[in-house]
């Protein structure tokens, strides 16, 4: 069984390749963690009996209430 290539392996653009900002040099790797922690969340909530659908408004909620001051940890 292949295992999922480790974070510390995906690439960040160097600063010295004309990357206006480390955001921008990480924001790739940013989307792609991003991405496959909603699909693990979504495949998470299936196997437990709840909708794709469901799961999803699930993680928006979270991101929203992660977002707006005052109601995160």
């Amino acid at each position: 069984m292949q295992m999922p290539t480790p974070v510390t392996r995906q690439s960040v653009t160097p600063p010295n390749e004309h990357i206006l900002t480390a955001q921008e040099a990480l924001e790739p790797l940013f989307l792609k963690i991003e991405e496959e922690a909603e699909v693990r969340m979504i495949g998470a909530a299936i196997r437990a009996g709840w909708s794709a659908e469901d799961a999803v408004a699930a993680i928006d909620e979270l991101r929203r209430n992660e977002l707006l001051p005052g109601t995160g940890h």
